[in-house]
């Protein structure tokens, strides 16, 4: 029986490890997506997400904003979401990035340096292709928000990778 639960838990280790990496490769997708709309498009949808976050708000807060007032907070805010919109982007793509990496044995700060280089080598391309697109420009400003993100990420990731590997990942980690 020993060795049927070895057997199984290698075969899975085979399988999952390699599978980690599939998140990583849909945020980048992701993220290529969004970047290729132009300019209108872009700002339309990041329009649609500010109107729907002040209606919430609205609803949340009973202050019955009438249509008016809900478009000027929506176009006062439009702004601040599209940044939040990036920085949360980047913060999903380095837990994405930063997890397998954890999951293969990187630690330290060699993770950081490894998943932080990757992140802000992949913003910094992000930017540069969204010079190609009608009605978008690159900005520095976004790298760096965008870098924000995934630092961000990939400590939230350390942090939960520690907490984990001590406490419910712990019997895994034992040496037989």
């Amino acid at each position: 029986m020993k060795y049927i639960w070895l057997f199984i838990k290698t075969l899975l280790r085979m399988i999952l490890k390699p599978l980690s990496f599939v998140p990583a490769i849909l945020v980048m997708a992701m993220i290529f997506h969004f970047s290729s709309q132009g300019g209108a498009d872009s700002g339309a949808l990041s329009y649609k997400v500010s109107k729907a976050i002040v209606i919430a708000a609205d609803e949340v807060l009973d202050k019955d904003l009438s249509e008016e007032q809900i478009d000027a907070y929506a176009k006062k805010y439009h702004y601040h979401v599209r940044k939040l919109a990036h920085f949360t982007e980047y913060f999903i793509l380095a837990v994405s990035v930063a997890f397998p990496l954890y999951v293969y044995g990187m630690r330290g700060i060699w993770l950081v340096i490894f998943a932080g280089a990757f992140c802000v080598a992949f913003a910094c391309l992000d930017e540069y292709h969204q010079s190609f697109v009608a009605g978008r420009t690159p900005s520095k400003k976004d790298v760096f928000i965008d870098s924000c993100g995934a630092f961000l990420g990939i400590i939230v990731t350390r942090i939960v990778g520690f907490i984990g590997r001590k406490t419910i990942f712990a019997p895994l980690a034992k040496k037989r």
